[in-house]
């Protein structure tokens, strides 16, 4: 009998040590508590501010998050909620203007609790604290100098000051955007172009201004908009062109179509995913100015189509496409020298759809030329050069249908008439004089 009760209490302990054991370690098995990550992390905010709260708790997910703000001696709670999935990972948005703060210093105070049984089923928690200062107040621009006209097709340039660090200032034209950039005298430039698509009674530039809480400041740009008349052409498709020039986009555009169904594809999309790239390498730019004088168009060269030419393609005598043409097409020689047409650095040295074998040269502040179905590239990306050194050899690559050079000038991604830089008396009156 005393055997049986040393047994019974033996595996009585066992079993006392084994339930202390896995309380044990549900209680100590997570003792990490949830990471918070903030976006903005600290600085200014405005009223409209949002802040983007990251949780992450990967051995027991999250619970529950809060959010204090403290001003002063005053605490209250802007955000709490509870879960019962206990997700890893957690996004949350605490948008500020719910809030009834004042101007001036504040700090948020941000808790998190995971769903492990630590701290006796309470879960791992762990708080944060950032400091921020609400500023309502939009920065102040004054404007240097501004551009007595803007032609369409063309480019203007501001010269102007703002009271304070901005995280984005230039000039707003309809969706589009032209950053403007600080200069070593503290004051900001912009150049920005009267888009060919639009038409006098559309153009509105705006300047603007956002700081680094939110605050923006706008205002209409007081330009006068000028109208320009662009050329038309109708070009027949031959199927002699389409079938030497097809083939060169079946990986881009495969299966089983026609040569003029595949010439659609490359007219339309694949155009319009060059000129989005433009935009993308349009940022690529120096802040500051580095050409300097009159730009250099091609010698000896035949202009054969000119900058916003609105073309209509027949094929088979039917209208099949119209796009606009948004360079200059400069024949000379065949596999001509092609200089660069002022002093900058090469951004782009490849192969680009439409465009064929290009290089595209910038030269500070958004502005960049453009030197398309080149046979032949000399140059490498990164690489400075010098107005007049050769960048390539002309060529009829892409969708070229003879040698020639498609030279373009691109404003912040968006092409504007290369006339202008041709021009020694538009650039003096309208851009070095009025920055001086």
């Amino acid at each position: 009998m005393s055997n049986l009760k040393n047994v019974v209490l033996t595996l009585f302990v066992f079993g006392l040590l084994g339930a202390c054991g896995v309380g044990g370690y549900m209680l100590f098995k997570d003792q990490q508590a949830p990471l918070i990550t903030v976006t903005p992390g600290d600085g200014r905010l405005s009223q409209n501010s949002v802040l983007e709260i990251s949780l992450a708790d990967h051995a027991s997910g999250v619970k529950s998050l809060t959010v204090l703000i403290r001003k002063n001696s005053t605490m209250m709670t802007v955000y709490q909620q509870d879960w019962a999935d206990r997700l890893p990972e957690r996004k949350e948005m605490v948008n500020l203007s719910s809030v009834n703060l004042q101007e001036g210093a504040f700090e948020v105070i941000v808790k998190a609790t995971d769903g492990s049984f630590a701290a006796f089923g309470k879960g791992n928690t762990a708080t944060r604290e950032y400091s921020y200062r609400l500023d309502t107040t939009p920065p102040r621009v004054s404007v240097i100098t501004m551009p007595p006209y803007v032609r369409r097709g063309g480019v203007g340039v501001i010269a102007y000051a703002v009271s304070e660090e901005v995280a984005s200032t230039g000039v707003a034209v309809g969706d589009l955007f032209f950053p403007g950039y600080r200069q070593s005298n503290g004051n900001y430039l912009c150049f920005f172009a009267f888009p060919y698509s639009l038409t006098v009674g559309e153009y509105a530039p705006k300047l603007v201004a956002t700081d680094l809480a939110g605050n923006s400041y706008e205002r209409g740009a007081g330009v006068n908009p000028i109208d320009r008349e662009f050329t038309t052409d109708r070009i027949n498709l031959s199927d002699s062109f389409l079938a030497s020039k097809m083939p060169d986009f079946e990986q881009d555009f495969p299966g089983d179509m026609t040569n003029e169904q595949r010439f659609l594809k490359v007219n339309r999309e694949m155009r319009a995913a060059n000129r989005a790239a433009l935009y993308d390498i349009g940022k690529q730019t120096s802040p500051s100015m580095l050409w300097n004088g009159t730009f250099l168009r091609l010698h000896n060269a035949a202009n054969r189509a000119r900058f916003a030419e609105k073309r209509t393609y027949v094929y088979n005598g039917t209208e099949i496409d119209v796009q606009y043409h948004l360079g200059h097409d400069l024949a000379s020689t065949m596999h001509a020298p092609i200089p660069s047409a002022n002093d900058g650095r090469v951004v782009f040295a490849d192969t680009m759809g439409i465009y064929g074998q290009v290089v595209i040269v910038d030269h500070g502040l958004g502005l960049q030329t453009l030197y398309a179905h080149l046979s032949e590239i000399d140059v490498t990306p990164g690489q400075a050069v010098r107005k007049g050194e050769i960048l390539g050899k002309s060529g009829k690559t892409g969708m070229a249908g003879g040698d020639h050079l498609h030279f373009g000038v691109i404003m912040s991604g968006m092409p504007v008439t290369p006339l202008e830089w041709f021009d020694a008396h538009w650039i003096k009156d309208n851009i070095t004089d009025r920055l001086k």
